[in-house]
């Protein structure tokens, strides 16, 4: 085992005299009494080595001894992730004694003591290859596939595969032979480097099916599709947290990892409350049961910071080797490139735009390409979803980080301030956001048979009408009320209808917080049917009393069962409404 001695100490980052060899990313100690510290090295300058500490130093002088490990930063994956809550280091919180954690504490994130039920799916005499599938436990409402690990090379010979049974996860549950003639043994439980992505698919395709989230603004107007990836900037108080919550209540994935990368402890701790309670609308039991948090708070160091993002990725990749659709949320990647920048500054190295390290728009770049869809050898296909959130510093949407981040993320949800403080919820900007799926092909074809023929061109009719109302009530604000044609006041209050509508959504509604795809699209439909009528009014007091009545009748509507008594009920009046007010076309 190599040794090294501290020579240096910068906050989190010490500098190590190396008696031998090391490499890049690997993994030390720092031998602090009964203390260890862990540390990652992140530069190599001949003899010396540059390393984060991912937990406080406090106390660390120069002469400490360090130990090297050989081994990367690595995760353990294997049946009993769900439902757990992490440190960014996989440490599972729960097992942890006491209200804090202690410098050098560690706890197990997989319990090997544990028991399952392993049915195996694999004849004696079959050739695997890495990913190939052993057996399955079952973990909550998913069948958790054990897989050859990924860091096997080539083809292996299944000489023995345990019967269905209980076992414990180090248990040998099957023996292969490789090409060599050497005999490996294989338990459930593996480990992967976190910065290497898992590439034991056979291939990657691009994005085709829409990934539904339940919000209107996002599946209708600008949606993302199931292996596709977004991010969502916005100025504080503007609802990120509170809007990837809302997704992760929503959403119809198999598995949601939650990943707080830096995040103030009142929201975490208010995602460890109230998650528990909440139902899975796809499933009907706990949404804990299919998620897994990955927690680390502002004021834990800035190196766990990093390492938290890519332990929730690289979660995410084993499930989707499964062949299961997996949620990733990050909150927020911001804290993870500052966490890059006070590194970079501490080593001294050249900076770039607002002292961000030159190669930030590489990194965002690759770990964004790690999401998407992907097919293994036996054709079973998963996903990985990814959305994070960006705190640029005052709103300013061209810092570096949102900028680095919008050149690799498909889709763009603009938090509004102005939307917020008028409470029209989700804040997200229609205009200002945009997804570059409405132009893949691939979605095309998919929303021509699965959502309705002409759909696209319906989505940028109501997007072309919300832009016109914006025109019109800028030049309604100007001129005043009487000074304008009646066209404007029409322009302005459709637009309003859509917004109001369609758009918007009470997340404290049981039926109004989740929006089915066939519901969105009626209401798109009926609200465009409308807007497309031709109407006479005697002046612009008129205009806003018949709309007004419209979007108090839609907004009842929202508030009912898609297609019960209720449902229809409003329906009908929004129709009696606009009869009473429609004229023949002329």
């Amino acid at each position: 085992m190599t040794k090294g001695k501290i020579i240096g100490i910068l906050s989190n980052l010490i500098q190590i005299k190396v008696l031998d060899s090391v490499k890049q990313n690997e993994i030390c100690f720092v031998e602090k009494g009964s203390q260890r510290l862990m540390a990652e090295v992140i530069k190599i300058n001949g003899a010396i080595a540059f390393a984060q500490l991912f937990e406080a130093g406090t106390g660390l002088q120069a002469g400490d001894e360090v130990s090297f490990t050989g081994e990367l930063l690595e995760v353990s994956l294997g049946p009993g992730l769900l439902s757990k809550n992490f440190d960014g280091l996989q440490n599972d919180l729960e097992a942890m004694p006491g209200s804090f954690i202690k410098t050098g504490q560690r706890s197990p994130a997989l319990d090997l003591s544990q028991s399952h039920k392993f049915s195996p799916l694999a004849n004696v005499g079959n050739t695997l290859m890495a990913g190939s599938i052993i057996g399955e436990v079952p973990e909550k409402a998913l069948k958790h596939k054990i897989m050859l690990p990924f860091k096997f090379k080539g083809a292996y010979k299944l000489l023995e595969v345990a019967h269905a049974g209980v076992y414990k996860l180090d248990d040998c549950i099957a023996k292969v032979e490789g090409e060599d003639g050497r005999v490996h043994e294989i338990t459930m439980v593996q480990k992967w480097p976190v910065k290497w992505p898992i590439k034991v698919y056979k291939e990657k395709s691009r994005p085709s099916d829409i990934f539904q989230t339940g919000l209107r603004v996002i599946d209708t107007l600008n949606p993302i599709t199931e292996g596709g990836t977004a991010y969502i900037p916005g100025a504080f108080g503007t609802g990120k947290t509170v809007l990837q919550q809302a997704i992760a209540k929503n959403n119809r994935a198999d598995v949601v990892i939650l990943v707080a990368c830096g995040e103030r402890a009142n929201e975490v701790v208010e995602i460890f409350h109230s998650f528990p309670e909440l139902e899975d609308l796809a499933t009907g039991g706990k949404l804990k049961d299919k998620t897994t948090i990955v927690c680390n708070t502002s004021n834990m160091p800035v190196a766990a910071r990093e390492a938290s993002v890519y332990v929730g990725m690289t979660m995410a990749e084993y499930y989707r080797c499964m062949g299961y659709k997996v949620l990733l949320l990050a909150d927020s990647t911001s804290r993870w490139a500052q966490a890059l920048r006070e590194m970079s500054n501490r080593m001294e190295e050249l900076p770039g735009t607002d002292a961000f390290p030159v190669e930030l728009p590489a990194v965002i770049a690759n770990f964004y390409g790690r999401a998407g869809i992907t097919k293994m050898a036996d054709n079973r296909r998963g996903s990985v979803t990814f959305l994070g959130t960006v705190s640029p510093a005052g709103g300013n949407f061209k810092e570096p980080v949102t900028e680095s981040t919008s050149k690799v993320a498909r889709c763009f949800y603009a938090l509004s301030q102005k939307r917020a403080d008028a409470k029209r919820y989700p804040a997200i900007d229609p205009l200002g956001s945009y997804s570059r799926y409405l132009d893949y092909e691939e979605f095309q074809q998919f929303s021509e048979k699965h959502i309705e023929k002409d759909w696209i061109k319906k989505v940028n009719k109501a997007k072309t009408l919300l832009s016109k109302g914006i025109e019109a009530r800028d030049q309604i604000s100007i001129l005043g009320d009487d000074s304008v044609p009646l066209d404007y006041h029409l322009d302005f209050w459709k637009s309003e209808l859509i917004d109001f509508a369609f758009i918007q959504q009470d997340s404290f509604d049981a039926i109004d917080m989740n929006s089915s795809l066939e519901r969105q699209s009626f209401q798109l439909n009926r609200v465009l049917e409308v807007c497309d009528r031709s109407y006479e009014f005697e002046d612009f007091s008129a205009v806003s009393q018949h709309y007004k009545k419209l979007i108090n009748l839609f907004k009842q509507m929202n508030y009912s069962d898609f297609n019960s008594e209720d449902f229809k009920k409003f329906n009908q009046q929004i129709e009696d409404e606009f009869k009473a007010e429609q004229i023949p076309a002329s």
